[in-house]
């Protein structure tokens, strides 16, 4: 989860309290291996917690499950900022090393919690994960306070880089940390998650530099809730139909992604679903969902770009995605059994496509129409959507699943229409800005249609 960074100051000169300087690549390159490895333990865990979680209770109804999984995007949402305070206060170094000894710890309960199959262990273990992980954006304000402004972009993709390898490799590493067959995983993933997180760790110990000098520093992370951040973005009609889209659009993937791993798996108390997948079937699902992201989005998508508008590309991406989750709906109701799973793969493609269509236009439309001298502050009121979306996201999407097995998907699809029209409504209304030059030295942002 990413948090606003402020760019009004520049950093000159930063240097560690140890005396070793911070910047250039060696800083960038340290950092993105600390977040990448920390990152593989998420993606480690991630597609079997619901499963766990379902095996170690009589949830009948789903809710405490929804919790579980919406738990993290809460701590995060509300501890994001806290961290971010902090390190303007003692540097993002320590703060860094706090989060990262954190994920240590809870994934080493988490293999604890999955031995004495604990529910109530599990809940300690995600929001005190969620708490450690929320320093993610005091890792962008390291990267802010190392890169100057015409690089600070590409070291701010690091992250997006990071997060896309953590999440398609983590689920493969999972493969190798659970046994064969339709086994119980055990304690297995967990342990490897904090095994890299320890990795991590060290590398952030020793290998990692101070980023932020006192009184200059590049990156003042906001609170999440701003009021008049939030007045300011909402005047702006085009931005707050867009919003709009955002929310919608997170809520429907995170039911998808929060409720995954439990249809494919085919636990107990769902008689009818067509999929048995054994665990690491799982597994082998999310990294091929994760490569197939990166595949689109680098290979697809980016080309695209030069040659269709960014409103067309997510309006085209919301569309396909509802075609996709109505595949998806019909892979579990109507395909003759023996077709399912072919069914279920066609569907995950086509919601990937629309997947890496839709997101990333929408963040572009978002920046476009945002006024260069408010940018920042539109784009942490997007985060802040994003956060939301989520946590309602993933704490409905398995109480839908099992009230009605298709439901989540379903709703999905019928949300994305709305998504779809949303950003059709909003691409009339939405104009880029553009700076003008009034004269030597000067020049204004004004709308341009």
């Amino acid at each position: 989860m990413s948090e606003h960074v402020d760019k009004s100051e520049e950093v000159i000169s930063p240097r560690a309290e140890n005396g070793r300087r911070a910047g250039g690549k060696g800083s960038l390159l340290v950092i993105f291996l600390t977040i990448f490895i920390d990152l593989l333990g998420f993606g480690i865990v991630l597609p079997l917690l619901p499963i766990y979680a379902d095996q170690f209770s009589t949830d009948s109804g789903g809710w405490l499950i929804g919790l579980l999984m919406a738990s993290f995007s809460i701590m995060q949402f509300l501890f994001a900022p806290v961290w971010g305070a902090l390190s303007d206060r003692i540097g993002r170094r320590p703060v860094i090393i706090i989060g990262l000894t954190g994920s240590v710890v809870f994934y080493l309960l988490f293999g604890i919690a999955t031995i004495y199959k604990s529910l109530p262990m599990l809940f300690v273990t995600r929001i005190g994960a969620g708490i450690a992980g929320a320093t993610v954006a005091t890792a962008q304000a390291y990267i802010a306070d190392t890169t100057d402004n015409e690089n600070r972009a590409r070291g701010m993709a690091l992250i997006g880089i990071a997060f896309g390898l953590g999440f398609t490799l983590g689920p493969l590493f999972a493969v190798f940390a659970v046994p064969g067959g339709d086994a119980n995983p055990g304690p297995g993933p967990g342990f490897v998650a904090a095994g890299l997180s320890a990795l991590a760790l060290g590398m952030a110990i020793f290998m990692l530099p101070e980023s932020r000098v006192a009184g200059k520093s590049a990156s003042a992370v906001k609170k999440w809730w701003d009021t008049k951040r939030w007045r300011l973005v909402g005047e702006n009609r085009a931005i707050a139909i867009l919003l709009a889209a955002f929310f919608v659009c997170i809520f429907s993937f995170a039911n998808f992604e929060t409720t995954l791993s439990l249809l494919i798996k085919g636990p107990d108390d769902f008689p009818d679903v067509p999929f048995h997948f054994s665990f690491r079937h799982v597994c082998y699902t999310f990294a091929l969902i994760g490569f197939l992201v990166a595949l689109v989005q680098g290979g697809v998508v980016r080309p695209l770009t030069k040659y269709v508008s960014e409103a067309r590309l997510a309006i085209s991406g919301a569309v396909i995605e509802v075609i996709g989750f109505a595949v998806l709906t019909f892979a579990i109701v109507l395909a003759p059994p023996e077709q399912a799973v072919t069914w279920l793969f066609v569907s995950l493609v086509i919601i990937v496509v629309g997947y890496a269509c839709l997101q990333p236009n929408l963040y572009a439309l978002l920046s476009r129409w945002s006024d260069p001298q408010s940018q920042g502050a539109t784009l942490g009121v997007g985060q802040s959507v994003n956060a939301l979306a989520r946590i309602f996201g993933s704490g409905l999407g398995i109480p839908m699943l099992k009230a009605t097995l298709f439901l989540p998907y379903l709703a999905a699809s019928i949300l994305m229409l709305v998504v779809a029209i949303l950003v059709y409504r909003a691409s009339l209304l939405g104009r880029d800005f553009m700076v003008v030059d009034r004269g030597a030295g000067s020049g204004d942002a004004m709308n341009q249609s």
